[in-house]
């Protein structure tokens, strides 16, 4: 075999055993599950062709099946496989592309995770206070409904049993359901442990 026949198999080897190895990607990214007891912020540690590793906030208890829900609102059926130490492994149902997963392509521009969530709640408005429904929360604000009319960039105070008082400011609304932008900033971490309880399989 000439110098340049052993070149080009060892090219085509190393091409052969490159579409044979996995794509592999190592990330940091917020995300959120989706079951049938609530919804979870997470963050994902690395993916592949077949599956993800996440670092969890709290157990996932009974959770199983799941989707993995990304910033801009792509959806993966998955399944856990293992859970231990604050991270888990998921299988996901059918192989995906890993260059989309990791460009977070999807139906909605990318924006901050929102978890739903389910909890009474309260907001004072200059020194009157009345019950609201809190239906969502991210680190930067929250999403609400309320038979009170409220005004864009109106200033006001909310709280909830498992949520300490937030100064927010009225963002966007679309009677009775209206969106809120926090004066301070929720860890990640903080916006996990309050949103998981939450729940509405939690509710007290």
């Amino acid at each position: 075999m000439t110098f340049q026949e052993s070149l080009s198999t060892s090219r085509a080897l190393t091409h052969e055993e490159q579409r044979a190895s996995p794509r592999f990607a190592l990330l940091l990214r917020a995300a959120k599950l989706i079951g049938r007891e609530g919804e979870y912020l997470c963050i994902v540690r690395d993916v592949s062709e077949t599956g993800v590793k996440l670092r969890l906030f709290h157990p996932l208890a009974t959770e199983r099946r799941l989707a993995l829900e990304s910033a801009a609102g792509d959806r993966l059926g998955v399944e856990k496989v293992w859970e231990q130490g604050g991270e888990a492994g998921f299988r996901f149902d059918l192989p995906i592309d890993v260059q989309r997963f990791i460009a977070e392509a999807g139906p909605y521009p990318k924006r901050p995770i929102r978890i739903g969530v389910e909890q009474v709640a309260r907001v004072t408005i200059m020194g009157e206070t009345s019950v609201v429904r809190l239906r969502d929360l991210s680190r930067q604000g929250a999403g609400i409904e309320t038979d009170r009319h409220l005004a864009i960039g109106q200033y006001l105070r909310i709280e909830a049993e498992d949520m300490p008082e937030f100064e927010a400011t009225v963002c966007w609304r679309k009677h009775p359901a209206y969106g809120l932008v926090f004066r301070q900033l929720m860890s990640l971490e903080e916006l996990a442990v309050r949103a998981f309880h939450m729940q509405p399989g939690r509710l007290r």
